[in-house]
């Protein structure tokens, strides 16, 4: 059966393409290591962000496997102005999704290129996969297996974080694996 391991990525010092790990997210890296050792991973696909790629390097380099950067997989951008309320403006965006602000991507433009790279991986040989993003384009991801999933979710979760996708007879289920040590 086909297991889609999605996290989200570890403690970082922003939000900008180039953020690095805090020195936190650098040891949570090592736990998310030591979380996988066991597992049978066989691709690690992950936003082109910096602090994506910080988050599995650790695993990636154990297992000897290649880290493959996607688009689809970047950060959401909700606007490309600053928002003094970007908080309630997110929370609008979970209860219409259509909804967009200047410059910004609506829910649905979002969950629909996730979507795209989730079916894309359900059609390939791999079964044991690794995606790496980030906490809201993860919600809506969710969000699209179980309608529950939304913005309280979202503000729930932790960095990082661990829900493993699997596909049993043509439907799609989830859980939370992530236990945060710290």
């Amino acid at each position: 059966m086909k297991k889609l391991y999605v996290i989200r990525h570890c403690e970082a010092e922003g939000q900008n393409p180039e953020a690095a790990l805090t020195e936190k997210g650098y040891k949570q890296a090592i736990e998310l290591k030591n979380f996988f050792c066991d597992k049978k991973i066989e691709r690690i696909i992950t936003s082109p962000y910096q602090r994506a790629i910080e988050s599995i390097q650790p695993l990636a380099k154990t297992l000897n496997i290649e880290i493959e950067h996607d688009n689809r997989l970047s950060e959401r951008v909700l606007s490309n102005t600053v928002l003094s309320d970007w908080l309630e403006k997110l929370e609008l965006t979970f209860q219409d999704f259509e909804l967009k602000f200047e410059g910004g991507e609506s829910s649905s433009e979002a969950k629909k290129r996730i979507l795209e790279l989730v079916e894309q991986i359900q059609d390939e040989e791999f079964n044991h996969i690794i995606l790496v993003t980030h906490g809201n384009l993860m919600s809506l991801l969710l969000n699209h297996f179980n309608n529950d999933f939304g913005f309280n979710e979202w503000k729930n979760l932790s960095n990082p974080d661990i829900y493993v996708l699997e596909f049993p007879k043509n439907k799609a289920i989830y859980k939370r694996i992530w236990k945060p040590l710290m």
